[in-house]
């Protein structure tokens, strides 16, 4: 059945107070010890939308949340001070029901999503690969858009970008978007190969969705960036799509054009980004110092309604 259409993030957070049981989720972070972190997982439990498990050095963790004046002493706390074991412990909360998503502390990304992916230890997709997505409200008409992948595949061959365009479709019809329409961006909308490879990609899959590779999903690529965003772009250009002007997914072509885009969003349009890293049995977390603490809530708001909606 599919869920009420989130358009807006104050809607999406209202998704993440629905808990059914009344509990609120369990959020694990690993590890704790770090003072944007734990601001933000105060303010999810203070707002009804997370709780989280500490996870590393508790002295350490304490000594920060007192100089920020955060009261943590409500929470479970789990001292840990390796940074392997941390991880391991954060995976195994989640593996064991314990908690319902991730989210990363003061250890790399790298480390964390190595242990996401451990195929003994860790919660590995099947069929899945990483991707890393964020919701946003288009500065231009307040809709709710997807823009992937600015923060885990570097330069992602056209299987990849398949891969990375399902993971933002699961999103996408997470947060009640019927038939999503997704851009498959470049420089210009015109084949241009092999001096621009990722406008053969963008004709590719474009191809593909229509031969119904990615369900009801509307595929449109190449296409530049306005193409894809403006109506008026798109009328004054004489482009005549359903999904010009109108897309509801975002997907780079490659990791520099999508962290370019995503921190152009967050800084000069001051745009509330929330991000989480899909495509294994649980949503991560992995937020950044340049995010501001209402871009790290609505992440975690972002993986609660991910996690409640997954069926994990």
């Amino acid at each position: 059945m599919p869920y009420p259409p989130i358009t807006n993030l104050q809607e999406l957070v209202g998704a993440a107070l629905e808990h059914g049981g009344g509990d609120l989720p369990k959020v694990a972070i690993a590890r704790s010890a770090e003072g944007f972190v734990l601001r933000a997982g105060v303010e999810a439990f203070e707002r009804g939308v997370a709780e989280p498990v500490l996870i590393g050095d508790m002295d350490e963790t304490r000594r920060i949340a007192d100089e920020r004046g955060l009261d943590i002493s409500r929470f479970r706390q789990l001292h840990i001070t390796d940074d392997d074991r941390a991880v391991f412990e954060a995976v195994r909360l989640f593996r064991e029901g314990e908690a319902r998503f991730i989210m990363k502390g003061l250890v790399s990304t790298a480390m964390l999503l190595k242990a996401v992916l451990n195929k003994e230890t860790g919660v590995p997709h099947p069929s899945r690969i990483l991707s890393h997505v964020a919701v946003f409200e288009s500065p231009i008409d307040g809709r709710v858009m997807i823009l992937t992948d600015a923060g885990v595949n570097i330069a992602p061959t056209l299987q990849r970008k398949i891969d990375i365009l399902k993971n933002a479709l699961d999103v996408a019809r997470a947060l009640g978007i019927e038939a999503p329409r997704c851009a498959i961006l470049a420089a210009t909308e015109k084949i241009n190969y092999p001096a621009m490879p990722a406008t053969l990609d963008g004709d590719i899959l474009t191809k593909m969705a229509r031969q119904g590779e990615f369900g009801d999903a509307r595929v449109l690529g190449p296409l530049s960036l306005d193409l894809a965003v403006s109506r008026e772009a798109a009328a004054t250009k004489r482009f005549d799509d359903p999904v010009a002007g109108s897309a509801d997914i975002l997907v780079t072509p490659n990791i520099e054009a999508g962290n370019v885009l995503y921190k152009a969003l967050s800084t000069l349009s001051g745009c509330i980004m929330a991000s989480v890293v899909v495509g294994s049995r649980v949503p991560v977390v992995v937020p950044s110092r340049g995010d501001s603490d209402a871009s790290k809530f609505h992440s975690i708001a972002l993986a609660s309604v991910l996690a409640g909606r997954s069926g994990s």
